[in-house]
């Protein structure tokens, strides 16, 4: 009899539970802002607009199985489908491959909302108030549980992300004439602190600003076109994701 070994075990349920999450994170990231309702209706085809089935919704098997088209219409299946799902799992697998529980729980739904804000944000340049407060609301409720950073450390960083995000934002206003960062940016940084802690802030913003000049670069070297508004607070959330997966 084969053995799986329990870290293997929970790093595979890791990887399962984030590929539902996954699913459901690609459509909400479809449907918000188009100000579709996620929560009402069924699943419906991108093509033909008729309702799927449950075998049309597993998680990566439906896209491989019929190799990135629908089953009903043949139509091709958005690419954001499977990346999120693949993207939420590799988050699960990681979490609860890594850390004991109930860190590893906590540290699964802080990269899975981190990752509905990193793709808003990179395919609209929208950080939704909604989430931002409830990422807040959530590193609030963990560190009151006791799980992972102290308390008044997270206190500490929302208080300190909040006000120099705010003040960079407000000063780059009033030099220039014109906003430079979106107060998403700032309640996302204000959230992150409330998740990790003020220690942990100087090397989030530091590997967040290197992999935004990394991509502005890109784009110039590229050629093409002018580098326009960078999604800053996808990279901010790739950083504290990072920085919890390794502190």
């Amino acid at each position: 009899m084969i053995t799986i070994p329990p870290i293997w075990s929970l790093a595979l349920f890791g990887a399962l539970f984030g590929a539902i999450i996954g699913s459901f994170v690609a459509t909400l990231v479809l449907r918000w802002p188009a100000g579709q309702s996620v929560a009402r209706g069924r699943s419906a085809c991108d093509g033909c607009g008729k309702a799927l089935s449950a075998i049309d919704l597993v998680p990566l098997a439906s896209f491989v199985a019929y190799r990135g088209r629908a089953r009903c219409c043949g139509a091709p299946i958005a690419g954001l489908h499977p990346l999120t799902e693949a993207l939420a799992a590799a988050i699960g697998a990681a979490a609860f491959g890594l850390a004991p529980m109930p860190d590893a729980l906590a540290g699964a739904l802080f990269g899975w909302i981190l990752l509905t804000l990193a793709l808003l944000d990179w395919r609209h340049l929208w950080l939704p108030e909604p989430l931002t407060i409830g990422l807040a609301i959530a590193g609030l409720a963990i560190g009151w549980l006791g799980i992972g950073a102290p308390l008044p450390d997270r206190l500490i960083g929302g208080i300190a992300g909040f006000v120099v995000f705010e003040a960079i934002r407000l000063g780059y206003r009033w030099l220039r004439g014109r906003e430079g960062m979106g107060g998403g940016d700032v309640r996302l940084f204000g959230a992150i602190g409330l998740w990790l802690g003020w220690r942990a802030l100087p090397i989030v913003l530091l590997m967040a600003s290197l992999a935004g000049l990394a991509w502005a670069l890109v784009l110039v070297v590229g050629r093409k076109g002018p580098v326009g508004k960078v999604p800053f607070g996808a990279f901010l959330s790739l950083a504290a994701w990072l920085v919890w997966l390794i502190p």
